[in-house]
C-alpha cells in the first residue's frame, strides 16, 4: 500500500493532491438497496471484520482505473456483472500503515441474489437500505458516502420505509428459493456437454458439471441464453429451448432450496470455449450413459432422468 501511495504522489495531479491508486464499486439496485462485503477478519489487511465495498489497487498492467475495479470485481465476485460502472466521488481511506489513500469510488447498478454468487475473498454480500447501517460496523466514512448517494438518487415513486431486504420480500410461512438454469446440449452423437470446474472454485471444485448459471431479474431461458454466450461462447436460439427435468434441491441442513431447471437447447451454433477460466477449465462431450465419476450429484440425477423420461425429481429434502 505504501509504495502504491508515493508512487500516485510521485504522479500527483494538477492540483497537487496524488491520483487515486484504489477503486470501489458503490453498487446498488435502483430501488434503495446497497451491496455491502463483509471484509475476513484478519490482521494485516485493510479494516478487517467490517462491512466494506468491493474493490481494490491498480496494478501494472491495469490500463485505467475501470480496468482496476473490473478485475477485482472479477477476482473476488466471478459473476458479478455490474452495468453503467461511472466516476461517483473521490474518497480517503486510512491503509495499513496510517497513510491517506485516495481511492476513486464507482458507481453502478446490479440486481441480482447475493447468495447466487461464488464469492471468493471475505466473508459475505448483502443487500443493505440506508436506514439500517447504523447497525453494521462499516468501514470509514461508507455511511456518510451511502446515504449521500440515497439522497441524491432516490427510488422513484418508493418512499425509503417502503423498501425492504431481500430476505423479507418472501410471503408469511414460505421460503425463497435459489433458481438456476442449466444446458443439456448434445451432439451429432449424442453426446452430452459438460465442463471440468475450476479446482478453487467455491462450488464443485475439479468436477463435471453442466453449463449453468443463477438466474438474476431475468427469465430463465433468457439467463440460460446469456449464460452459454458468456461462458462458452454458444449462439442459443431461445425459441428452440425445451424444460427437460426439474430438481427440487436441498444442499444441507439451513440452505436455501433450490430449483435447478435444466433445458435442451435444440438449435445452437458455436464451438464450446473456454471463456471464463476461473469457473471453467474444459468442455468436453460425453456419452450420457458411460458419465465421468467426479460429476456434481444432481447433474447425474437430471441426466439419469432425462435418459428414463422422468421430468421431475428430489434431493436432499
Amino acid at each position: 500500500m505504501r509504495a502504491k501511495l508515493l508512487e500516485a504522489r510521485d504522479q500527483g495531479g494538477l492540483d497537487g493532491r496524488p491520483e487515486p491508486v484504489n477503486a470501489s464499486a458503490l453498487i446498488h439496485d435502483g430501488h434503495g438497496r446497497y451491496l455491502l462485503h463483509l471484509r475476513d477478519q484478519r490482521e494485516g489487511i485493510w479494516a478487517p471484520g467490517t462491512f466494506a465495498l468491493l474493490g481494490g489497487g491498480r496494478t501494472p498492467a491495469d490500463v485505467s482505473l475501470e480496468a482496476t475495479l473490473r478485475r477485482e470485481l472479477a477476482e473476488e465476485v466471478p459473476g458479478l456483472e455490474v452495468e453503467g460502472l461511472t466516476p461517483y466521488a473521490l474518497e480517503e481511506d486510512t491503509g495499513v500503515d496510517g497513510l491517506a489513500v485516495p481511492v476513486q469510488v464507482f458507481e453502478g447498478r446490479w440486481n441480482g441474489d447475493p447468495e447466487t454468487v461464488d464469492l471468493h475473498e471475505g466473508v459475505l454480500l448483502r443487500w443493505f437500505t440506508p436506514d439500517t447501517l447504523e447497525r453494521l460496523n462499516l468501514s470509514p466514512g461508507l455511511g456518510d458516502l451511502v446515504r449521500r448517494h440515497a439522497t441524491e438518487h432516490p427510488p422513484a415513486g418508493i418512499p425509503p420505509a417502503a423498501i425492504r431486504p431481500l430476505h423479507d420480500e418472501a410471503p408469511t410461512g414460505t421460503e425463497l428459493h435459489i433458481v438456476g438454469v442449466h444446458l443439456y446440449l448434445e451432439d451429432a452423437h449424442g453426446r452430452i456437454l459438460l465442463g471440468l470446474r475450476h479446482p478453487d472454485s467455491a462450488y464443485a471444485g475439479n468436477v463435471w458439471h453442466f453449463l449453468a448459471g443463477h438466474c438474476e431479474r431475468e427469465a430463465a431461458i433468457t439467463c440460460l441464453v446469456r449464460e452459454a454466450k458468456e461462458e462458452a461462447g454458444l449462439t442459443i436460439d431461445s425459441a428452440e429451448v425445451k424444460l427437460e427435468h426439474l430438481v427440487h434441491l436441498v444442499d444441507s441442513t439451513g440452505a436455501r432450496p433450490r430449483i435447478q431447471l435444466v433445458f435442451r437447447a435444440r438449435s445452437w451454433s458455436g464451438t464450446p470455449q473456454v471463456l471464463e477460466p476461473e469457473r471453467c477449465v474444459e468442455w468436453r462431450w460425453w456419452d450420457p450413459r458411460n458419465l465421468p465419476a467426479e460429476i456434481v450429484p444432481y447433474t447425474r440425477q437430471a441426466i439419469t432422468g432425462i435418459l428414463d423420461g422422468s421430468t421431475y425429481s428430489e434431493m436432499g429434502w
